[in-house]
């Protein structure tokens, strides 16, 4: 089975795959938490790694960036290669004064200034979630050590919205980032599993930011919690 996008064999995806954007990521993450991993797809630069996690079946892919390139990478996974469960690993801006450097969040909701969350059904606004098994196994597997809350996706990483930033986090928005609606809406639609682990890499009050460097590294609590709720329950 080859993809427009992904040039890998018809079982060359384990059923459980994390998703952070950035290919080098999803290499280290590969390197780093999976067992015996080798890589299974690199068209575009989009490199994808499948091998195991505790002895089982588990893949790493990266997404790139924005919910339109999820959204294809999504569909494909799950629509040809068989993949049930998806959880994106990724960085966010924080909204809150609550939320560190480093935090972890785990997503329970998706709010959107794309269209994922109104092309499907015409008239009708979505409300795009994970997973609830996902978000509860998440949940469990973190303890007290993040937080849940919804956060903005949006297909704007430059443009300076303040009042939009600031209704927002008056609703008690945690974070921003680009990639979890479009998984949402698309694990919906091909009715799979889905959900979205962030760790805080930026504060848009404060201004403070990890530097590239730190952004490649400082993923361990946030990959482990997502791989052992990728496990916790049997895929099919």
């Amino acid at each position: 089975m080859v993809t427009p996008h992904i040039a890998a064999g018809p079982a060359d995806f384990a059923p459980r795959v994390l998703m952070p954007g950035d290919p080098l990521r999803a290499r280290r993450i590969a390197q780093d938490f999976l067992t015996d991993a080798r890589q299974v797809t690199d068209v575009r630069g989009i490199l994808g790694f499948t091998g195991t996690y505790r002895g089982e079946p588990m893949s790493v892919m990266a997404s790139g960036m924005g919910a339109p390139s999820m959204s294809i990478y999504a569909t494909e996974l799950f629509r040809f290669y068989g993949v049930q469960r998806i959880i994106r690993v990724g960085t966010a801006g924080a909204l809150q004064e609550s939320l560190s450097l480093g935090d972890v969040i785990v997503v329970s909701a998706a709010h959107t200034d794309a269209t994922a969350a109104t092309v499907r059904v015409p008239g009708v606004t979505l409300s795009l979630a994970p997973s609830p098994r996902l978000l509860v196994d998440a949940l469990a597997a973190a303890g007290d050590d993040a937080q849940v809350g919804p956060v903005l996706s949006s297909d704007y990483f430059y443009l300076d919205r303040p009042e939009v930033i600031d209704r927002l986090t008056a609703l008690g928005t945690l974070a921003v980032e680009m990639e979890a609606a479009g998984l949402y809406a698309v694990a919906a639609a091909e009715q799979r599993e889905a959900l979205t682990v962030l760790t805080v890499s930026d504060h848009i009050r404060t201004g403070e930011a990890m530097d590239a460097a730190t952004r490649e590294t400082r993923y361990q609590r946030m990959v482990d919690i997502a791989a052992r709720a990728l496990l916790a329950r049997p895929v099919g």
